[in-house]
């Protein structure tokens, strides 16, 4: 059996890596987004789940308006007053188009794991997380140290979210979910996002069928799915009224704990692990994917 030695440590060290993001908020705050700032915010697959979580919690603490986007469908002529770009490696080629956009005139943050790589001469400003830089292909500890950024950023205290995550890692994966074939993550607000890059992991670690939605459209027609097979997991435990009873009706097994939404994931980035070394998958290097995608021009 493979060990994947890489994600599985990148995923434990998560809690630390959060705290550490306190000490940089003083000397990024002139880069990052104002009170009352029209923003939005960039990525690609699990930097854009990240953006989409960011941008939904900057809304709802009233902070401004805030939109977020695969980097590949940025409007570039839509008015904003920053623009905030999410890239691990600093190389993915969507992320650099929209910054080198001649189009796209407005003053640019780019979070990203290395300081050296091409985003630095394209965004106006850059924040470091190289602590938070992963040898594995599957994200974990970059992309949750990125929004623990963004969030101690809009006020947000994080110790909660890092001891709930120190707790979740002293606990073995559930055997019940290693034996289950579907899985469902279900999100409200800013959690909708992680509902997203949970789905994304299993796929990516387990080769495992994994969808996402908002919490209410799972009603709308894929709940028909729901048998003794599937996990429907409600990220952070926070479902619609009545939703977690239909889905046990339907006997699958259902998932909803009261924790912080980013120690939650941090139990899900565990399960797609177990379960791809369960198939003698490497997690570490998950097949037709690379690190980053760095695309010839005009092959998108």
């Amino acid at each position: 059996m493979p060990s994947a030695t890489h994600v599985q440590a990148e995923i434990d060290s998560q809690p630390e890596c959060w705290r550490q993001v306190v000490t940089l908020l003083s000397s990024a705050a002139g880069a990052l987004p104002r009170a009352g700032e029209r923003v939005a915010v960039i990525g690609c697959g699990t930097s854009w789940f990240v953006a989409q979580a960011y941008a939904t919690l900057r809304e709802r603490l009233g902070q401004g308006e805030t939109d977020a986007f695969s980097a590949s469908e940025f409007p570039v002529s839509r008015p904003y007053d920053r623009l905030v770009a999410i890239t691990r490696s600093g190389t993915t080629s969507e992320v650099l188009d929209v910054l080198r956009s001649p189009r796209t005139s407005l003053p640019t943050v780019a979070i990203t794991a290395d300081a050296s790589s091409p985003v630095r001469e394209r965004a106006d400003a850059l924040v470091v997380l190289d602590f938070a830089d992963e040898k594995s292909v599957v994200q974990t500890r970059f992309a949750t140290t990125a929004l623990a950024f963004l969030r101690a950023h809009l006020g947000e205290e994080i110790d909660t979210a890092s001891a709930q995550a120190e707790l979740a890692l002293a606990q073995p994966v559930d055997e019940i979910l290693l034996q289950c074939r579907r899985f469902v993550f279900l999100g409200q607000g800013w959690t909708a996002g992680l509902a997203h890059e949970g789905a994304l992991k299993m796929r990516e670690a387990s080769l495992s069928w994994a969808e996402s939605y908002p919490a209410m459209e799972y009603r709308h027609g894929p709940i028909s799915l729901a048998d003794s097979t599937a996990v429907v997991w409600f990220l952070g435990g926070d479902a619609p009224t009545g939703l977690i009873d239909e889905v046990r009706q339907a006997g699958a097994h259902v998932v909803a704990d009261r924790l912080d939404a980013m120690a939650d994931l941090v139990r899900i980035q565990r399960l797609a692990v177990a379960l791809g070394l369960s198939k003698n998958l490497d997690p570490d290097q998950p097949r037709h994917l690379s690190r980053s995608v760095i695309l010839e021009a005009g092959t998108w």
